[in-house]
């Protein structure tokens, strides 16, 4: 009595079973990577798509307009006058010239130098449309934020107008 032994059929067997062993890790692999890759891109899209959608609400949103027109009335906007030309009196005589404008006149004093050019109309934060109206005015060419000089230096008055050799 003869037996055959398969050989082929072993092999086959084995074969198929390493195969069907890779396929099964390919898709584990397939499937975490879906898993990690899907929640960060269904963000970003969703994100994008938001963007897309309302980018001007976006973007007014983040920074509210600033006031085109004087928000207080000229007795509201306090003055301090700052003779920066050296000539006695020219503060006192600017003063009196803003005070009959309507605007009250917080103190009235020399500038820190002597050595300014041109007279310059000097506002803190949030008040250059009031700056810009008193500068129109008053005839005053240059309107600046505060430089070189703090908000302390204006001893309560929301504009200051330091007076030069020229207006």
């Amino acid at each position: 009595m003869e037996h055959s032994v398969d050989l082929v059929s072993p092999w086959r067997a084995r074969a198929f079973l390493a195969a069907a062993i890779a396929a099964l890790e390919l898709l584990v692999i397939l499937v975490a990577g879906i898993v990690l890759v899907a929640k960060p891109l269904s963000r970003h899209i969703r994100h994008s798509a938001a963007a897309k959608a309302a980018p001007v609400a976006h973007r007014h949103a983040a920074r509210p307009a600033k006031p085109q027109h004087a928000m207080l009335s000229r007795g509201q906007t306090s003055v301090l006058v700052l003779n920066g030309n050296g000539r006695q009196g020219a503060a006192g005589a600017e003063a009196a010239q803003i005070r009959n404008l309507g605007y009250p006149v917080k103190g009235v004093g020399n500038a820190a130098h002597m050595d300014y050019g041109r007279t310059v109309v000097m506002y803190r934060p949030g008040f250059a449309a009031e700056a810009k109206r008193l500068a129109r005015e008053a005839q005053i060419r240059l309107v600046s934020p505060l430089d070189g000089m703090g908000v302390r230096a204006l001893r309560g008055a929301r504009i200051a107008i330091v007076l030069g050799s020229s207006s």
